[in-house]
């Protein structure tokens, strides 16, 4: 994670970076904005994946890990597949729109991918927002970086998990679902030795079913075979 979050049983770049108390009040300062500018520029040099993704925060996800939360969400796709999810229903028309304008724009601020994919009303910019959480949970688009658009913060800008990072799209394609929930579960143990099946399927909406058989499995797994898989 970003920053601690509550009910997130995972480390955070924050707390490694400041070696505060998780639980302890948030101060802002010079390590805190240091690491708020790595949030950009480490996905826009290709280091890792940054974007809303566990309960809708700041998350970063290693190039390592990457290919299994995108064999476990079985979304690595192509640039293109925008119009195929969309009439499978697996994504809204809100999110449709800004997909299609990423790929046939290429990365884009927000304010101009608001704009290309016609919500830049102020009813516009609610509906981005929430496409905008929905494609990232879904790890199809991926904060890259920022762009001066105003004379205010610097807007994020967005590209295509597919195209920000087409190896481990790839190596996705390689992974069943299966396998990717027993290998995320045996990284989830190894940080969260005490960790429970149960709080394995909260933390990545996982059915009972499926938490528990990856959880069962990934404990009688060493984390570099599990990982590999």
């Amino acid at each position: 994670m970003l920053f601690p979050v509550k009910d997130v049983p995972l480390p955070s770049l924050y707390s490694a970076v400041t070696r505060r108390d998780p639980r302890a009040d948030f101060k802002w300062d010079r390590y805190s904005e240091m690491i708020w500018k790595w949030k950009s520029t480490l996905p826009r040099r290709r280091r890792a994946f940054y974007g809303k993704y566990f309960r809708s925060r700041g998350t970063f996800i290693s190039l390592e890990q990457l290919p299994n939360f995108l064999a476990m969400r079985e979304t690595a796709v192509e640039p293109s597949g925008y119009e195929r999810f969309y009439s499978d229903g697996r994504i809204t028309a809100d999110a449709c729109a800004i997909w299609k304008a990423l790929a046939e724009h290429g990365p884009l601020a927000t304010l101009e991918l608001r704009n290309v994919a016609k919500m830049d009303s102020k009813a516009g910019n609610v509906r981005f927002k929430r496409a905008m959480a929905e494609l990232q949970c879904m790890l199809i688009v991926v904060h890259f970086g920022t762009e001066q658009e105003t004379a205010a913060w610097a807007s994020g800008k967005f590209e295509l998990v597919c195209r920000a990072f087409p190896r481990q799209t790839d190596a996705a394609r390689q992974i069943t679902s299966e396998a990717a929930r027993r290998a995320l579960a045996a990284t989830f143990v190894t940080l969260c030795p005490g960790a429970t099946a149960q709080q394995t399927a909260r933390l990545f909406g996982w059915t009972a079913t499926d938490a528990l058989s990856a959880f069962e499995r990934a404990q009688k797994l060493p984390i570099a075979k599990a990982a590999g898989e």
